[in-house]
Parts: C-alpha cells; structure tokens; sequence
C-alpha cells in the first residue's frame, strides 16, 4: 500500500439527496451511519442560487468543483466538463504536487500532466485517465445508458474483462454476494430497478482499492443511484402529494424504492467512516437536492420515450453524414456527422417528424451544436398502440417499433436548489450554520481544508470556516 499523505479529503458526492428526506429517515432510526457523520460534522445548507431551468446536477457539479457560477463557467450540458478552461480543485490539487483519485464525479474535465486518476460520469464519451480504468469505465457506461433497454445486448467479452478487472482490483465478498442475490432475486420478482445500486457497490470496491492503495490527498466519489429512485418513485413514497395515483402492483414494488437507495449509501457512509483515518477529512455533498413533480398531473404527467436502437436512427429518419450516435440520459442522445452542413440537415430533417400530427422533436428537446445534434423524443403522454411515425420522404413507420415507453419513466421528483454539505473534521466537532451558504463556495472551501492556495477564478473569501 502506497503511503497515506499527511492530510487527505474525500468528498462523498451524493447527488441530489434530499435534506428533508435525510431528516425524516435519520429520526425515524433508519440511517444510522448517516445519523453519526451529522452528528460529527459541521452541517451546512448550500444554495445553487440558479432559476429552475438551469437547475441540473451537471452545471451543479461543475460549480462545485470550480468555484464558478453557471453565468461564469457556462457549461449547461452533460459530456461539456472538458470545455471548461479554468482549473478545478483536483487541477490545483496535482499541480501542488499532490494525487488525487477523482471516481465518478459529473461532468469532469482536468488539465495535463495531472497526478493521479480520473474516472468520468457514465454519460461521458471519452475515456478514463489512465486508460487502465477503461474496462471498468466502458462497462459500466455502457450499462447505465441502456439502463431502461431491456432488449440491450450483453457482450461477454465485455463483462469477462470487467469481472477480471474488478477481481484484480478490489472486489469485495459482500459485492459478490450482492451481485448473486440480485440475479437470483430478479428469477421470481420484478426487482430489476435494484441493479443500479450494484454499480454503487463496485465502484465503491474500486474506490477503496486506488485509496488505500495509493493514499490520494484528495479524493471524489460520486453516485447517482438515489437521485434516479427520486425520479422515478417519489410518487410512490408520497401519493398523497400526487393527483395521479401509482397501481396497486406497482405501490408494492416501490413504497420503500427511495428508501432503499439511502440506506444503500448508509452502508456505504459507515464504511467511508472506517476507511478515514488521521488527518482524513471527509465531507459529503449533494449539489442540490429534489422535490415532489407535480406541475404535469392535470395532463396525465411527464413520460419519456427512448429509441429502441440509437445506432439505427440515422438509417430511420433517412440522416447522411453521421459519424457516431451516442446516448446520454433518460431519452437523450447526441448524433455526431462529419460536418456542421450534415448536422444542420439532420436537423431540419427530425424537427419535420411528425406522429399524430404532434411533432416527435419540438423545440426545447432538440439542439443544434455545431456538427452535432442534441435531442430526446419531446412526446411525455401515453400514445395509442397503433401511431405511426411521419417520417422524410413521405416514409412512415410504426412509432413503438421505433421507440419504446422507458418503464418507471412518470416523473414524479424535480430538482430543488438546497443542498447538503456535511464537513467530518478529525476532531468530530459539530455544528450547525444558520445561514444557508453558496454553491460556489464549496470549492475554496475544500482547497482551504487542503491548506492550499485559491486561485483568483474562485473568491477566497467564500470559504466557509470550520
């Protein structure tokens, strides 16, 4: 084991944990371990400061890593991270001489020659750094994007690469037992949602190794699993808050969903506890949180439809000059064309498909960038098993032969500008700030706990003291 540094800082990025939600569970006994990292920490409210529309956890997490508002760094999309060009904390971590180990933080971009190891968010196209990690990378990318495909092939190359690759670097008995019980499980129920929260525990393992093995000075750790469950099932969890009732059959399957997911990242807090040690800090951060959905009941509420194949969207809507299809989140995907010529004809192309007279792309779900197309299927209501797709050159198809309803997908959680921030300092004193802070804040918060220097993009004199 490489030798530990003298101070470390591991930041737990829970993405868009709910501080009401935090509160209820802990006081009902149901989060221990989170309970004790609030009761020995110095507790702090953030605010994203942002209006509504520009509340997405990858500005969010953008912000926190560099100290930046959106209206200063810009970066609005996920797989952008790399377009910003001011430093983030880990670049002046590794330019002070110092590793880092960056594991599954949003929208990450980071400055050659860097001293350690950076692990994107699975909606990112490019690589890991070193590319060693690739195996584990591409895997897991690949299954979280085709998450809500269940037709989505399998390669075993793939999965016996990624076993061989977690076995080698630090895979647990308690994943591998996980793992069984999740496929033996899903035989007799309809459990498949759980699968994510087996990503979490794999990455943590991965996690765990490169730290204990290299002793970064500071480290992220980011997870996404819970922040999906509230999408997906606040419905289910608060069905008085909603107009539109959950089935029977479904109310059984997810009351506890949310639930689940925090206590999922409970077990993996009282391990991040036992892990700290010394001169360890350990902060644990949500960049924003999340609330009940409710603006579209009276409609019937929010859906999403997902092409059955992206690879094959450009062969069906009749697009030339496609380089590359690649997808992002929920029903989004990017189509990438060898010029801006090509992508300005696709996109006048898909703005023309049509099915029940209803555009398929409106506007607000389709963007032009460049040589790229940026869109996701704008229909959010139920539509009859026969539609059909209008499609260029007079061409029509069956719309469920094209897309298909992406299951669980009603939204019923949207995003909340509150956050939570819990710094663990060795001494596990604790207080509680009255006062909300900024998001922007957060930065020169860590770099100051780092006792290392600020830089001018991030104003020093939001660091919060603790």
């Amino acid at each position: 084991m490489g030798a530990m540094s003298r101070k470390s800082l591991v930041v737990l990025e829970f993405n868009e944990l709910t501080p009401r939600l935090m509160d209820q569970f802990i006081n009902e006994g149901l989060l221990p371990n989170f309970a004790r990292l609030r009761s020995e920490s110095h507790v702090f409210v953030t605010d994203a400061a942002e209006h509504q529309d520009l509340l997405d956890p990858w500005i969010q997490w953008v912000t926190i890593h560099s100290g930046l508002s959106y209206a200063e760094h810009g970066v609005a999309h996920l797989n952008e991270g790399d377009k910003l060009t001011e430093p983030r904390v880990w670049d002046i971590v590794s330019r002070a001489g110092l590793k880092v180990w960056i594991c599954g933080s949003m929208n990450v971009g980071f400055k050659q020659p860097i001293d350690g190891w950076i692990l994107p968010d699975p909606w990112s196209s490019g690589d890991a750094y070193p590319r060693q990690l690739n195996d584990f990378y591409h895997f897991v990318r690949r299954q979280v994007q085709e998450h809500s495909n269940e037709s989505a092939p399998l390669r075993m190359s793939d999965a016996l690469r990624f076993l061989f690759f977690l076995v080698s670097h630090g895979l647990s008995a308690g994943t591998v037992a996980a793992i069984v019980k999740q496929i033996l499980a899903e035989r007799s129920s309809d459990c498949r949602w759980k699968r994510a929260v087996l990503l979490d525990r794999m990455q943590w393992d991965l996690f765990r190794y490169y730290f204990r093995r290299e002793g970064p000075a500071f480290s992220t750790f980011f997870l996404n699993s819970t922040a999906h469950f509230q999408h997906c099932y606040w419905r289910n969890l608060e069905p008085e808050r909603f107009t539109i009732q959950p089935r029977d059959d479904d109310q059984g399957r997810h009351k506890d969903s949310i639930l689940f997911g925090y206590q999922e990242m409970d077990r993996i807090v009282g391990e991040a506890l036992d892990l700290a040690s010394g001169d360890t800090v350990l902060v644990m951060a949500t960049g924003l949180s999340q609330q009940p959905y409710v603006r579209a009941e009276e409609t019937g509420g929010k859906q999403a439809y997902r092409p059955h194949d992206i690879a094959k969207v450009p062969e069906i809507f009749g697009l030339g000059g496609v380089r590359d299809v690649t997808p992002v989140m929920a029903e989004q995907f990017f189509i990438h064309h060898e010029s801006e010529a090509d992508a300005r004809r696709s996109f006048a192309l898909l703005k023309d498909v049509r099915t029940n007279g209803t555009r398929v792309f409106e506007d607000g779900c389709i963007e032009l960038r460049g040589p790229e197309v940026f869109l996701g299927c704008s229909i959010r209501s139920e539509l009859p098993e026969d539609s059909m797709l209008d499609l260029p050159g007079g061409r029509r198809a069956r719309f469920f032969d094209v897309f298909y309803l992406i299951k669980d997908s009603m939204k019923s959680g949207m995003h909340h500008p509150d956050g939570m921030l819990w710094i663990h300092m060795p001494d596990r004193q604790h207080s509680e700030a009255k006062e909300k802070i900024l998001l922007t804040s957060v930065a020169p918060t860590l770099l100051t706990l780092l006792d290392l220097p600020v830089p001018a993009s991030m104003q020093r004199d939001t660091a919060v003291r603790v």
